[in-house]
Formats: C-alpha cells, sequence, structure tokens
C-alpha cells in the first residue's frame, strides 16, 4: 500500500508538473502570444510597468528594467522594491541591451519603450528570442481600441500571471483593487455633474496632455469627473493653450516628472494673466500625481481614491 500511495503522489507531481509547464496564450495587442514557459530573464522599462512586475512579487524572474533615469527619478518604493537589479539603459533600450542581458521577455508598450516603426519591436525581438508583452493602454498607437477602463490595467496584471505562472496571485491582487475601487465609487455617490479636469503634464508654449485613450480618462472618471480633453482621440498628445481656457477647467491634474517641478507647473498658471479665468486656477485647485500614478499601474487606485477626495470633498 505504501508503494502505491507514493506511486500514486509521483504520478499527481508529474501531472502538476505537467499543467505548470503546459503552453499559455495571451493576447497582446492584435497578436496572440504563446509561452511555452514562464520567462526567467525578463525585462520591463518604465517605473510603472516595472512596478506592476513588482506588485506580482517577480523580482526573481527579472534581470533588469530601463527606461527611467532618462526621464525620470526612480523613488524610494521602487528602488527598494527592485534592490539590486541594474537599470540596463536609461531610456529606451537598443536590441542589443536587450540581447547582452539575454533577455527572454520584455514588458513595455509603445511610447513605452517602443516606437511604431523602430527598432525594437515585437517583431524586431522574435527572431532574437525575445517576447513582447505590450502595455494595453498603449495598443491604440497600433489599433483601434474602446476608450480605456480600469479593466485595462487589471487586465495587464492578470496576463502577466498567466505569462509567468502566477495566476492566483494576479487574480487576488486585482479582486483587492476592484474591491477598493468599487468603495471609492460608492463613496463619491450620486453627483450632479462630473467635475471639469485637465490634465497638465509639461509645456508651456502648448500643453502636454492626456487625451481620450490616456488611463487618466479613466481615473478621473472613476472618481467622478470629466477629462475636458477627452474628445481629442489620443492617449497623450500636445494641445494648444485655447481650448483648455474656453473649457475652464475646475481642477487641474499636474503630472509630476522631469526638470520642472509639479510646483514650477503650479506657478506658472497662477503667474500667466492668461488663465486668470479659469476657475481651478481662481480657486487654486491643482492636484498633483507623479508620473508613476498618472500612466497604467498598481499606484492609479491609491491616486482615483486622492482625486475622488478633490473633485468632491463634501462626498468624501
Amino acid at each position: 500500500m505504501k508503494n502505491l500511495s507514493l506511486l500514486a503522489g509521483a504520478a499527481l507531481s508529474l501531472l502538476s508538473a505537467a499543467a505548470f509547464a503546459a503552453p499559455v496564450t495571451v493576447k497582446s495587442c492584435n497578436r496572440d502570444v504563446t509561452f511555452d514557459a514562464a520567462p526567467s530573464r525578463a525585462i520591463s522599462n518604465d517605473v510603472n510597468l516595472t512596478e506592476m512586475m513588482l506588485a506580482l512579487k517577480l523580482q526573481d524572474r527579472m534581470v533588469g528594467y530601463t527606461g527611467v533615469s532618462g526621464w525620470k527619478t526612480l523613488d524610494e518604493k521602487l528602488r527598494e522594491g527592485i534592490k539590486q537589479l541594474p537599470e540596463l539603459s536609461p531610456k529606451y533600450p537598443t536590441k542589443e541591451v536587450l540581447l547582452g542581458a539575454d533577455a527572454d521577455f520584455y514588458f513595455a508598450g509603445w511610447n513605452y519603450g517602443m516606437k511604431v516603426g523602430g527598432d525594437v519591436t515585437p517583431e524586431t525581438l522574435q527572431p532574437l528570442g525575445i517576447k513582447v508583452y505590450e502595455l494595453t493602454e498603449s495598443c491604440v498607437h497600433i489599433m483601434n481600441k474602446a476608450k480605456p477602463t480600469m479593466d485595462d490595467m487589471f487586465v495587464d496584471l492578470l496576463n502577466l500571471g498567466k505569462i509567468f505562472r502566477v495566476e492566483d496571485r494576479a487574480e487576488a491582487l486585482v479582486a483587492g483593487y476592484r474591491k477598493e475601487l468599487a468603495e471609492i465609487v460608492k463613496g463619491v455617490g450620486p453627483i450632479e455633474r462630473p467635475t471639469r479636469v485637465f490634465v497638465y503634464d509639461s509645456g508651456e508654449e502648448k500643453p502636454f496632455t492626456s487625451g481620450e485613450y490616456g488611463i487618466p480618462t479613466a481615473m478621473i472618471e472613476a472618481a467622478g469627473g470629466k477629462n475636458i480633453m477627452d474628445d481629442v482621440a489620443k492617449s497623450w498628445t500636445e494641445v494648444s493653450w485655447e481650448p483648455v481656457i474656453e473649457r475652464n477647467p475646475e481642477v487641474v491634474v499636474i503630472v509630476n516628472y522631469g526638470e520642472v517641478t509639479a510646483e514650477q507647473k503650479i506657478a506658472f498658471m497662477k503667474n500667466n494673466p492668461a488663465f486668470k479665468t479659469v476657475d481651478a486656477v481662481k480657486n487654486d485647485r491643482f492636484v498633483v500625481l507623479e508620473y508613476v500614478e498618472a500612466t497604467p499601474g498598481p499606484r492609479n487606485i491609491g491616486a482615483i481614491a486622492r482625486l475622488a477626495k478633490a473633485f468632491h470633498p463634501s462626498n468624501m
């Protein structure tokens, strides 16, 4: 009987191992990507994508990250999470950088580590044995895509869970985020009308902002607001100041990163006579989001809670 039990246990172990090793296919923008095994030498680009990897505790499957210090400061929370992982390139990596690290997986997006028509794309990396998963928000650059919701970020986490065979971890994480989000939306409650919001990323002569297809639109709507540039069919784009002034935002969301600080961006708007009639400026209603909060990633939910308090303080 003991031998039979041992044999049965061994058979179950073999079945479990076979199931664990079964190929996994996920949708990445307009592609189906199959992974015969979980990647073991992954690279992520940008702070928000790297934090998705960290939220799923995938540090031990990574050989490094790219695309942070060339534009942004690596904050202490992220620095602690990645510990000894090297930054392999301060901006977008080249194929040579990825090959030099012997990468087998690249988590990036269009304008998040890859450019349409550039040297580093899923097509150029495939012959090198490097599989790519694309950030869902960024798919609008290469295909028709629905307006984003917070599900876009959740889908990315769930797909990463499948790719790395940590589905339970990903599902638990997303379930927690969904619960938090539902509580925020419930807290906002019924409102007469959404708060008019402008996202100010950068630029003085012309502002760089988030349009219809950027994740800030989904975040603003979840918090009971309306992105005044949600009729611009772009994710992130440059506009002129005239429509911003005409649409008169009640709140300006400042994206904080780079050499120009959030305080300097606020001062620019406050001290420029062109904005003196804008409600947000008159009433000093500015909300600062760090770059990693305003791009798809684990910090979105906490940022939505802060936006909701700023938009509807009497409800929260």
